[in-house]
């Protein structure tokens, strides 16, 4: 089996409308709002694939692509009730498999038992039927916001994540190692250790560090000393800068900076401190968007990544609302590799 990198040709794209009021609470509109923009940029390029829980989702969601000239016929609205939004972490992903696409199946737990999940682990094999590929089921939790491939032997994952004992207590970091390299076709995991503060993942690696070539790794740091994401990030970089790839080579390694902390009042916790990284990316086959937040690093940070993504658009959507969920543009989607 191969997982190939996100920059690889996409046939689509598989997202889920945001939906849930507990997640979004009063900016669930908002929310929905800059999900139709990430949509209208994807569709440019690909098909897109929407699950909704209902009909009068549906229609809302409709009105709400029609109102940013959303490419129409590339879209697939698809009734799939869920529980939440975050298609890349429980639904299918895509490998291939001898000549053919087939889709993994992992089981999914919300991130170690955090929220309800009965129908968040029922999409993996809901949006394999559609597309008409085998499903395997692989009886391990693996969310797909906690992986990044570089397609040439390498996988980058955390130990905060990967390793706590909320995911699978019963898999010695060397079962999970074996089965990263089985299901994925890698040669070898790097490990880096803690992601950013208030990600509920426990350390989802792409919020802090993502591969944008074979050997060119981008991380997230933190300037500010007296931040409490900059000793993490830190030694996350120091990391990184002693890893080879599977040839023997170091890595090229590009910093990019964190934006200004983000904050919001949730009815159980006041001024929580959001998980905002530029990291959360979504690479199209035409665009790579990318969260903005209204601070001075957009700027630098799109900049930053323009030089990289030198054949594709990077683009900036504002994307706070989305955030109240605690997550990015790269948690609401999964590449479906051309089939």
């Amino acid at each position: 089996m191969y997982l190939p990198p996100e920059w690889y040709k996409h046939y689509g794209t598989w997202t889920t409308y945001p939906q849930n009021p507990e997640t979004f609470f009063d900016n669930l509109e908002k929310a929905q709002n800059e999900f139709a923009l990430m949509v209208k940029y994807i569709s440019e390029s690909e098909k897109v694939h929407i699950n909704v829980d209902n009909e009068e989702n549906k229609r809302d969601l409709e009105k709400k692509l029609k109102k940013v000239d959303a490419l129409q016929k590339n879209i697939n609205i698809h009734i799939i009730p869920t529980n939440d939004c975050w298609n890349r972490d429980f639904g299918a992903i895509f490998v291939k498999d001898n000549k053919d696409w087939i889709g993994l199946d992992f089981e999914f737990n919300s991130w170690g038992g955090k929220y309800p999940y009965d129908l968040d682990n029922q999409v993996a094999s809901k949006m394999c039927q559609i597309l008409n590929k085998k499903c395997q089921k692989i009886d391990m939790v693996l969310e797909g916001g906690s992986i990044d491939v570089n397609g040439a032997g390498s996988l980058l994952t955390t130990e905060s994540c990967l390793l706590n004992k909320n995911r699978n207590p019963q898999l010695t970091k060397e079962d999970i190692e074996n089965n990263l390299k089985k299901y994925f076709g890698v040669k070898q995991v790097l490990w880096l250790k803690e992601g950013i503060v208030g990600d509920d993942t426990d350390g989802h690696i792409d919020d802090i560090t993502r591969f944008v070539n074979e050997n060119t790794i981008i991380t997230v740091i933190e300037e500010d000393k007296e931040d409490e994401n900059y000793l993490p990030l830190k030694e996350n970089l120091e990391l990184l800068k002693s890893f080879k790839d599977t040839n023997g080579n170091n890595f090229n390694i590009i910093t990019i900076p964190m934006p200004e902390p983000q904050y919001f009042d949730f009815p159980e916790e006041k001024n929580y401190r959001l998980p905002a990284s530029y990291a959360n990316f979504y690479i199209t086959n035409k665009y790579v968007l990318v969260p903005t937040f209204n601070c001075k690093q957009d700027k630098i940070a799109i900049e930053i990544l323009q030089k990289i993504f030198n054949d594709k658009k990077v683009i900036g959507i504002y994307a706070y609302d989305i955030l109240i969920g605690l997550g990015g543009f790269h948690c609401l989607t999964m590449q479906i590799p051309q089939l």
